[in-house]
């Protein structure tokens, strides 16, 4: 017995059972998780070693290289690049592209295990090596904190506040801050004011690191009870510092009359604040900043508001919109406990970018369905409409049913496959009813007619579908990232169109035998009409003339090759994201201090135009990848990247052409980039080229080869923006060392090392506790001594 004939016979199981897909398929589209992009695999990891006072040819040789060589032992390692800066070795691994989701957590176990090898081989003075291969997290919301009139400990400490209630929001994995800013307590000294004393910077900077640290005097019984030992000096307050007396050094008695006459009577004894001046402050220079400005409601602007950013990362699985919806209810709710002038403002939010894309969904799938029952409806009646339609209706909520049990989320790809595959769900359906009217008006009963219809169609139908899911296979079966974004095509599209095959043999039959009219007497042959005649004549035309019929179709078919080659190729689109990015690269060595002030005129500039609503510049490295496709950049003090929102993202175009002559007008000696988003798998650079050589070869030499690629790009127009990730070269300053006169005074390199480190970056000689921070004490010489370089040999 056949499907449609095991239907027909079975109505009210049929009919039933039609209704529970109704329902289960529309519990399931509510139950399905919602993302802007399905989840992907970053098959890079990053590994960072902190090398202090090492050269980049030190950092390269004795820890990155090492570290590389050890990393080359795994086999699933596709490519290693590395950076080795002054003090810091930063290693980018790429594992092959074939491996995916749940196959790279053994690979960076391995990796781990790797590193940890080579650990006892790097050289005294460098750092634990850092590995983060968590890239795979999007936090797809950005908030940034900013506060008219408020301190960065301010904002930092309401920033925890929401941090705290935000974690435990239903669906939220992960909340992270960005930009905050580390409190220290800085001690400003004077070199002239510790020789006046008598000091060396020994003698205060042990004292301090001894002062407060936490101590453990033991317990003491007594009567019935024991009691803990906790003897006081602890700073209470920064004021404590400055009066915490400073024992000299045996160097300091031996040289100073001064200090030893203090220490044998007892009087006028050295003091924190007889050496300095103390405050506090935050760390100098910052290692990141975050400035927000944005156009409000009555279309006042404020530009270049200092900022902390709250970064929101969801649960796997789950509905992106509701996850969202609880964020901002928790959100309204605080803001009523947060004082006037806090303000939390969205950067990127992604639960509306997915809202925006299932409710297009919904728009096209009701646009599809209307057209289906308009169609047929002109062409062969009503209830054929109403057929199909039912058909369509069926077939994607049965859809939502599987993709609920593979745990297939609804997103742009999934959701694209849907809208693709709409046009074809309703073949199969048209085929079969059509074919049963055909055998009505032949005389055939409409029960046999219904049979006839699916029995014989049933196998092509089938073979037509899949050849119609196979063509969707080569995207997903790549091996490469694309494979793996885009397999929910494959996958959806194929459940889709074999659905809408079954939906064809079973419940499209049955309601054709109970809507379908029957046939008017008389009615004849359905083919005998005027247009099926002129159609027939002209297939029996090409059938006469079949070579040129042939040659025409090839002909045809060269023009199209032809015309393939003006195609604009591009695998993904961009992005109708109403945002887009600009990378600031200045040049190489650029204080963080001097890009914000470049960054800042850029934003003031941004946020004049009506277009735009709201821009977000984050400095010292790129912002949290709160966009998977998009690789952020890496740290780096002189690098910052502004996000820019605008309210029509048809408006982009217009807007960069618009800025672009200030930015060549206002920062010539800068790189700046103007990049959209795209969808997919996407590198900020279209291509790269190597330029490598041998172990013997000269830094000159490599950046002589690396120009000449260069001065190529510069010469062609088609060029965009490129550049070398040497960047410039950069200058230092060199204390030369005397080694015969420094062995004869005692003094050391790393007596230089240290001080020149306190006087001009300070140091850090101890900790001050406030709650549950640990704020660092640093000590360094007063701004005016800290600029003047000329006073340096006194050091």
């Amino acid at each position: 017995m056949s499907l449609a004939a095991a239907a027909i016979e079975k109505k009210n199981v049929t009919y039933f059972g039609t209704f529970l897909i109704v329902v289960a398929g529309l519990a399931s589209f509510f139950a399905l998780g919602q993302l802007e992009d399905p989840d992907f695999t970053v098959k890079n990891a990053v590994i960072i070693t902190a090398y202090p006072g090492a050269s980049p040819e030190e950092v390269e040789l004795e820890v990155t290289d090492r570290i590389e060589t050890k990393l080359q032992e795994l086999k699933q390692v596709d490519n290693i690049e590395s950076y080795s800066r002054p003090g810091l070795s930063y290693i980018n691994l790429e594992v092959q592209a074939q491996f995916w989701g749940d196959e790279l957590q053994p690979i960076w176990d391995q990796m781990r295990r790797k590193i940890r090898e080579v650990e006892t081989e790097l050289p005294p003075g460098a750092g634990r090596p850092m590995i983060n291969d968590d890239f795979g997290d999007a936090f797809g919301f950005q908030l940034a904190m900013t506060g008219d009139g408020f301190s960065y400990a301010d904002l930092e400490r309401y920033a925890k506040l929401i941090r705290k209630e935000l974690s435990v929001v239903d669906g939220v994995a992960r909340v992270d801050l960005w930009g905050v800013q580390e409190q220290v307590i800085y001690i400003d000294t004077q070199e002239t004011q510790l020789s006046q004393l008598g000091l060396s910077e020994e003698s205060f900077v042990t004292t301090l690191r001894t002062q407060n640290m936490v101590v453990d005097a033991g317990r003491v019984d007594l009567q019935r009870k024991r009691f803990r030992i906790a003897p006081t000096g602890a700073f209470q307050s920064p004021e404590d510092i400055g009066d915490l007396t400073v024992t000299p050094s045996m160097t300091d008695l031996f040289q100073s009359d001064e200090a030893r006459q203090g220490v044998r009577t007892g009087e006028d004894l050295i003091r924190i604040n007889d050496i300095g001046t103390i405050r506090r402050g935050y760390r100098d220079p910052p290692t990141n900043l975050l400035a927000f400005s944005m156009r409000t409601a009555d279309d006042e602007t404020f530009a270049n508001q200092p900022a902390i950013g709250i970064s929101i990362t969801n649960i796997p699985g789950v509905n992106i919109v509701h996850v969202g919806r609880n964020v901002e209810k928790l959100l309204g709710e605080l803001e009523e406990f947060l004082p006037v002038g806090i303000n939390l403002e969205k950067v990127h939010w992604q639960s509306d970018i997915v809202d925006e894309s299932v409710k297009a969904f919904l728009v096209n799938f009701a646009q599809a369905l209307g057209i289906v029952l308009i169609v047929l409806t002109i062409a062969m009646g009503w209830r054929m409409g109403v057929i199909v339609g039912t058909a369509l209706i069926v077939t994607v909520l049965a859809t939502f049913i599987v993709m609920a049990i593979l745990n297939i989320d609804l997103h742009r790809i999934s959701l694209g496959a849907l809208i693709i595959a709409l046009g074809m769900m309703v073949d199969n359906s048209i085929v079969v009813a059509d074919g049963m009217v055909v055998r009505m008006q032949q005389g055939m009963d409409r029960v046999k007619a219904a049979v006839a219809a699916t029995s014989q169609p049933a196998i092509p139908l089938l073979g037509a579908t899949i050849i119609a899911v196979m063509a969707f296979l080569p995207i997903s079966g790549s091996p490469e990232a694309v494979g793996e974004y885009c397999q929910a095509l494959f996958q959806v599209a194929g459940i889709s169109l074999l659905i809408s095959w079954v939906v064809s043999l079973t419940i499209t039959p049955l309601q054709c035998v109970d809507m379908l009219p029957a046939p008017k007497a008389g009615a004849g042959d359905p083919f005998a009409g005027g247009f099926y005649q002129r159609f027939r004549g002209l297939v029996m035309k090409s059938i006469r003339f079949r070579w040129l019929t042939i040659a025409t179709t090839v002909g045809l078919l060269v023009v199209a090759v032809i015309g393939f080659g003006n195609v604009k190729q591009l695998f993904f689109p961009v992005s109708s994201m109403p945002k887009f990015m600009i990378d600031y690269f200045p040049p190489e060595g650029t204080r963080i201090q001097d890009v914000a002030d470049d960054l800042n005129a850029l934003e003031a500039k941004l946020i004049e135009d009506p277009r735009v609503e709201a821009v977000a510049a984050y400095l010292g490295s790129g912002p949290p990848r709160f966009y998977l496709p998009v690789e952020p950049e890496e740290p780096n003090q002189g690098y910052g990247q502004l996000i820019v929102n605008v309210f029509d993202f048809q408006d982009i175009p217009i807007i960069i052409e618009d800025i672009r002559p200030w930015i060549e007008e206002n920062l010539p000696e800068a790189l700046v980039p103007l990049r959209l988003y795209g969808v997919g798998p996407s590198n900020t650079w279209q291509f790269e080229i190597r330029v490598s050589g041998p172990a013997v070869a000269d830094e000159g030499e490599l950046r002589r080869e690396a120009q000449k690629f260069v001065d190529i790009l510069a010469a062609d127009p088609l060029t965009g923006n490129y550049r070398t990730d040497w960047m410039q070269r950069v200058q230092k300053i060199v204390p030369e060392y005397n080694n015969e006169r420094g062995r004869f005074a005692g003094v050391t390199r790393e007596n230089i090392a240290t001080t020149m480190n306190r006087a001009y970056d300070g140091i850090d000689v101890g900790l001050y506790r406030e709650g549950d921070d640990l704020i660092p004490i640093v000590v360094r010489n007063i701004e005016e001594e800290r600029q003047n370089l000329y006073g340096m040999p006194t050091l």
